[in-house]
Parts: C-alpha cells; sequence; structure tokens
C-alpha cells in the first residue's frame, strides 16, 4: 500500500489534506514539520500550506528524500524558494474563487484538469519566479505561477488547495499525485 505523509506547516486546512488521501484508501499520516527526514518512511510527502515561511521546520530537507514530494500554498514556496525561485506578496491577497489555465496538459500532476479549473486560493504570498529545472503547468488572471513542477525529480507545487470542497477537481489532483508515487 502507498504511504504518503502529510507535513503539517501550521496551515488551517493540513487535517483536510490527510484526510482526502486516507479517504482514497492510503496509508497516511500527520507529521510535524519538525520530524527528522531519518525518521520519515514514506512513498510520497505533501507539503501542507501554512501561515509563516519562519515557521516551517525541516520542510526543506523533505525535497532531498528521494520520494516525490506535492508542495501546497506555501508547500510550493517553500520548493521554490529551495530550488531558486522567488515567492514575493500577491496583488490579490486572500482566499477566492479562481479560475486557472492548465499550460501543461501532459503534466503528470494537474494536466489531467487542462484546459482549465476552478480553485479555492490564497495569493497573499505567491511564487515571482520559477526555479531552474522547473516549469510552469498552471497560471491565473491574478497569478502567473499558480502551479509548477520538476517532473525528473518528481517535485510539484500547487498554490491552491485541492484539499477543500471550493476547489472543483481537488480529489483528481490527490489522485494524480498517489499515481506519481506509486510509478516513483
Amino acid at each position: 500500500m502507498t504511504r504518503i505523509v502529510v507535513v503539517d506547516n501550521h496551515g488551517q486546512f493540513t487535517h483536510l489534506e490527510r484526510r482526502a488521501l486516507r479517504d482514497m484508501g492510503v496509508d497516511t499520516e500527520l507529521i510535524d514539520n519538525d520530524t527528522p527526514p531519518a525518521e520519515i518512511d514514506a512513498d510520497g510527502i505533501v507539503l501542507s500550506g501554512g501561515p509563516d515561511i519562519d515557521r516551517i521546520g525541516n520542510s526543506p530537507d523533505y525535497l532531498d528524500l528521494d520520494v516525490p514530494v506535492f508542495g501546497i500554498c506555501l508547500g510550493m514556496q517553500i520548493m521554490a524558494v529551495e530550488r531558486g525561485g522567488r515567492v514575493g506578496e500577491g496583488d490579490y491577497g486572500g482566499y477566492a474563487d479562481v479560475d486557472v489555465e492548465i499550460t501543461e496538459p501532459d503534466d503528470p500532476l494537474v494536466g489531467s484538469l487542462a484546459p482549465e479549473t476552478r480553485v479555492w486560493a490564497s495569493h497573499a504570498d505567491e511564487v515571482t519566479e520559477v526555479p531552474e529545472g522547473f516549469t510552469r503547468t498552471a497560471r491565473s488572471d491574478v497569478c502567473e505561477v499558480e502551479a509548477i513542477a520538476n517532473v525528473a525529480e518528481n517535485l510539484y507545487g500547487v498554490q491552491w488547495h485541492p484539499e477543500v470542497a471550493h476547489t472543483a477537481e481537488g480529489e483528481e489532483v490527490f489522485e494524480n499525485f498517489v499515481a506519481v508515487c506509486e510509478d516513483a
């Protein structure tokens, strides 16, 4: 059975990420972001969202564990910063429904949602520069970088929250990540 841990970066929806995976029959556990990387035994990692990049614990170290990683909101921002990209304040601000255009229909994480999907996202902070080796896989009218992927490293991220009911095809995103983990 595929085992995916959800790293708690103190986000308000983190428990819903674990629940989405559990409801799909995935062996999943919510772990604190201070968990030493050597103690993680998983086929994949979800880096949750959260309020503060200064409270991310060991999250950057989890990117190097040689398992697929799926960053959600702050989780994607951690991934971008750690791999040489940039994060800045968004023009749009707080949570809202957003129409997202999928720019890479072959992407393993979000490609199946093409040509577009409706999501629930916060844009208080967002990726402003995609790191080398990554591809922007989705965009919107309020954010040029709604999703990124580095398929070679199995690192994927979305700005939005696939775990909430307001996101139209959130379950499909989690299903796609499980498939990535099973194929890795």
